[in-house]
């Protein structure tokens, strides 16, 4: 196949492109290094699959139209994962014009290059920041999610209404993937894991918000992208029983689909850390805080509608996950 990838440069893209082009799939990789974070590590996660032959490095935003038309119509890929955006749920509090250019107005583009361009499936990333103030766990496809609470969460529940009315107007097979706290080698470095562990080995003390109390559904960075791949190659279909008198949210009468990708076992993050602190031998000086605004106290993934459809489910311990990262992370910063 040929997938274009948008945030090919990121955590989750770099990733799920080197496991297609490792099994023989031609990759468009969209990305505009955009210095939200670290522009370098940006760089050193697009120079592992750069070289490779059946690689396309395209440098442009998704929120400039012409350059999306352009990107479609030039390499017309079989089906498209979109993950760039503009990510963090505090950011979006402080800055939350990136979101509307990134994340409403790229998506656009991205929906309209899918429906000039007949592409096959589209998948683009979610997020379980979208159930908000839910308190029903686990977190359910299902569920109305309604009331979010930043503006980060409300872009992606608008990131799933887009993508149902195109499904619905131009039968194009869409699938949103809730993914649920990604952790692991390569990842952000305004992420937990990433900010605990430069801080913890530069001896300061690590903020600690909810009083380590908040329970998160932490899901290693291989087992998201092999949920990914899964669904990427099995486009979404119209549900035939779906009932207009009482709706389901996660399918339709259109090819569309939404499922949760989540490690189906919340961690405490007073436990997140002892991990971590395990894997570096060091102990952490903590700084115990409130909830920060905007984020929930818990995260927890129902994957049923996965393991049902895909036949796949995360599987990977945080005790596995969080020694790998830390194996990445000194051998990447030689510390």
């Amino acid at each position: 196949m040929r997938v274009l990838i948008t945030g090919s440069a990121g955590f989750i893209g770099s990733t799920l492109a080197l496991r297609l082009l490792d099994r023989g799939d031609e990759v468009i990789g969209v990305d505009c290094l955009d210095p939200y974070y670290d522009v370098t590590l940006k760089e050193a996660r697009l120079a592992r699959t750069t070289g490779h032959p059946a690689y396309t490095d395209v440098r442009a935003r998704i929120e400039d139209r012409q350059a999306m038309q352009e990107t479609f119509a030039r390499y017309k890929p079989h089906r498209v994962v979109n993950l760039a955006a503009q990510a963090g749920v505090r950011y979006s509090i402080e800055n939350p014009a990136a979101y509307v250019d990134s994340n409403l107005v790229g998506f656009g583009n991205i929906l309209e290059g899918c429906r000039h361009n007949d592409v096959e499936h589209l998948v683009y990333a979610s997020s379980s920041s979208v159930y908000g103030s839910n308190t029903n766990m686990p977190f359910s496809v299902h569920d109305n999610v309604d009331h979010p609470v930043s503006l980060y969460a409300a872009s992606k529940k608008a990131n799933e209404l887009m993508a149902h009315t195109y499904s619905h107007l131009y039968q194009i097979p869409t699938t949103g993937l809730r993914f649920f706290t990604v952790y692991g080698p390569w990842g952000r470095p305004d992420m937990a894991l990433f900010l605990f562990t430069k801080k913890i080995l530069a001896g300061e003390s690590i903020p600690v918000f909810n009083y380590g109390k908040h329970r998160r559904d932490f899901t290693y960075i291989d087992d998201i992208v092999e949920g990914v791949i899964r669904v990427l190659d099995k486009p979404a279909q119209p549900n035939p029983d779906w009932d207009s008198g009482n709706p389901d949210t996660a399918t339709s009468k259109a090819p569309y689909r939404l499922y949760n990708i989540g490690n189906n076992s919340p961690v405490e993050l007073m436990h997140y850390i002892e991990t971590l602190e395990k894997c570096l031998g060091i102990e952490a000086k903590k700084e115990l805080l409130p909830l920060q605004p905007g984020d929930v106290p818990d995260t927890y993934a129902d994957v049923e509608d996965l393991v049902a459809d895909m036949g796949y489910k995360p599987a990977t311990s945080v005790e596995d996950g969080v020694a790998n990262f830390v194996a990445w992370y000194r051998d990447y910063y030689k510390v």
